[in-house]
């Protein structure tokens, strides 16, 4: 895969034993992630808000960054647009009277574990729990973000929510979302497919993702031979501010087209 100029010289500061070959590898950049506040000052100096919330949550919420992403941030302005949506600040830690646990109130329409059936003939299959970067916005923190025990046995889950999609002949329109379900191997994302297909009222398969932003290395062409034997299939890419466009995005976004 190619590397921009601007990831040639992070690498060169922040990671100059990696190759290119390891960096782009989909599973190092997982293994890599930064996911505590040490870490993460060994590339950036915390502003002030960023700072009090390490200070003051202990260890209750989770940090994880891909180094790929971490690389886009501007390591001086804690203002930065995509700091914002992945370094914690203080504000995080303010709750309102208002707010909710479940804001999307999913868990209330959830028929079986790791299955959201909202309208009649559409389903949300949540096929996984893990996401290759935590937002600080997500809508489903409840579950990304704490070690719930509803994320555990997850193949069970997945085999149970198959199941009653296979046998309410009204859904036709399956989105397949998480976490994030390009994070799973092409096997086990595979079997999730190819047990949909077999259904003949669901017409529609979509996956909802964020990995093209975040971990464009994952897009390689092993997993779109795998998805090219499921067409029609829908990508619903993530992408919230212009600087997540790098040439790897790029090539991520084309290879999946």
């Amino acid at each position: 895969m190619k590397i921009n100029s601007h990831l040639t010289v992070f690498m060169r500061r922040h990671y100059p034993t990696i190759s290119r070959q390891q960096w782009n590898d989909w599973r190092w950049q997982l293994s890599a992630s930064i996911k505590t506040r040490e870490a993460l000052e060994q590339v950036l100096i915390l502003g002030e808000s960023e700072r009090k919330f390490f200070e003051r949550s202990g260890s209750g919420r989770k940090l994880s960054i891909t180094p790929y992403y971490l690389s886009l941030l501007n390591t001086m302005s804690e203002d930065d647009p995509l700091r914002r949506m992945v370094i914690p600040r203080l504000e995080e830690l303010y709750c309102s009277d208002s707010e909710l646990h479940d804001p999307l109130a999913e868990d209330h329409d959830s028929p079986v574990p790791g299955l959201v059936h909202r309208y009649p003939d559409r389903v949300l299959l949540l096929a996984s729990s893990v996401c290759p970067v935590l937002c600080r916005y997500c809508t489903r923190s409840r579950l990304m973000l704490c070690d719930s025990p509803g994320n555990k046995n997850a193949s069970g889950k997945i085999d149970q929510a198959i199941q009653y999609i296979a046998e309410r002949p009204q859904i036709r329109d399956v989105i397949i979302s998480g976490g994030d379900p390009l994070i799973i191997g092409n096997d086990r994302l595979e079997a999730i497919l190819s047990s949909l297909r077999r259904i003949p009222h669901v017409e529609m398969i979509r996956i909802g993702t964020k990995v093209p932003a975040v971990l464009p290395m994952r897009v390689d062409a092993e997993l779109c031979r795998m998805l090219k034997k499921y067409h029609p299939l829908y990508m619903s890419l993530h992408f919230s501010h212009p600087d997540e466009i790098t040439p790897e995005t790029k090539m991520a976004c084309e290879r999946l087209a």
